[in-house]
């Protein structure tokens, strides 16, 4: 073979190297890697792919069961035995005890009762004016932003300083409303002794500050709708009130039905207004418990008088509430999608 044939045609690994198996070459310039077997830097890159995801969501499950997790499982033990908040190593098993004190507890009754009436008060005229407002800034206004801005502030305002105004307008002697009273000729009301009065004013705090938040949820709700339906209800010679009812309302169904749930359930959680409106006997909700609602009377038993069992009980009572409330939320969400299938 001459230079130029040997040129053209190199030499193999096995005729460079006699009695070295082909593909050890190979091997060689691989660094020991056999053929087809992935690298460490794949292998690092496949095994990142798949652990980071975990990795990043791990910091939530961490605190979510230390923080969440672990006291609920602790309050399920609780409700089960007699525990007292002075002496929490000794704890005796009661089984149903504590939830069967709670049923025939008339405590328990007026608080559900009250939390049922505040809920009531707080959460239709919030949820009817919030509509008002939606409809009023669906339109163009000068300065819809500044608007919106100021609905939001009492959302971002603190519960004791908003209790504190409220608690200062609603005073006896000197208040504001029983001042504007006065000018219709009604006699002065002790809104913190009377039962519909009390209900009534901590019902207006929780109007105060949650009518803007659901007016923004609302208008964000009209302003997804297709503008094609107010043309055509337009067309058909529909005036905005005729809009409003037969356009605006149908498609704000799963809105509406969603800030009710969310009112309910602020409702059955309602703790700070009426622990700070009554002052002194805030936890008791007045001398006569007349707005005490489950909220504060959970705290009661729990850290006022100590009782951990039935403060556990009464928790557990309240997330079966929820749970209803959940349901009815998923029901009536069903009916609504197969009537509005129907059509």
């Amino acid at each position: 073979m001459t230079s130029k044939e040997a040129l053209a045609h190199p030499a193999s690994s096995a005729e460079t190297a006699p009695g070295i198996p082909p593909g050890a070459v190979r091997g060689a310039q691989g660094r020991g890697v056999p053929d087809g077997a992935p690298s460490w830097r794949s292998r690092l890159y496949r095994w990142d792919t798949k652990a980071s995801p975990y990795a990043f969501v791990a910091p939530f499950f961490v605190l979510f069961g230390v923080f969440t997790l672990v006291p609920l499982l602790y309050t399920v033990w609780y409700s089960l035995h007699d525990v007292q908040l002075s002496a929490l190593d000794h704890q005796s098993w009661a089984g149903l005890a504590n939830y069967r004190n709670l049923l025939s507890s008339d405590f328990f009754w007026n608080a559900l009762r009250n939390t049922f009436t505040i809920g009531l008060i707080s959460t239709v005229p919030q949820l009817m004016a919030a509509l008002w407002l939606a409809h009023m800034l669906n339109y163009k206004l000068r300065g819809s932003t500044v608007w919106r801005v100021v609905m939001l502030t009492p959302y971002a305002t603190s519960v004791a300083a908003a209790t504190l105004v409220f608690t200062l307008l609603y005073s006896w002697d000197g208040g504001m409303v029983n001042w504007i009273l006065h000018f219709f000729g009604v006699d002065p009301v002790n809104w913190r002794e009377s039962d519909w009065g009390s209900q009534f004013a901590v019902s207006s705090i929780v109007i105060w500050r949650w009518t803007g938040y659901n007016a923004l949820i609302y208008l964000a709700a009209m302003q997804a709708i297709p503008a094609d339906l107010y043309e055509s209800a337009a067309l058909d010679g529909a005036n905005r009130r005729q809009q409003f009812w037969h356009v605006t309302i149908p498609q704000l169904r799963p809105t509406v039905l969603f800030t009710i749930v969310v009112s309910t359930i602020g409702a059955t959680q309602l703790f700070g207004e009426p622990l700070l409106f009554g002052g002194v006997s805030g936890t008791k909700g007045g001398s006569e418990h007349q707005y005490q609602t489950l909220g504060l009377y959970m705290y009661d038993q729990g850290w006022i008088i100590g009782n951990l069992g039935k403060a556990s009980a009464i928790a557990w009572t309240m997330f079966l509430l929820l749970l209803i409330i959940a349901a009815v939320n998923l029901l009536l969400t069903r009916w609504l999608r197969r009537s509005d299938d129907r059509r």
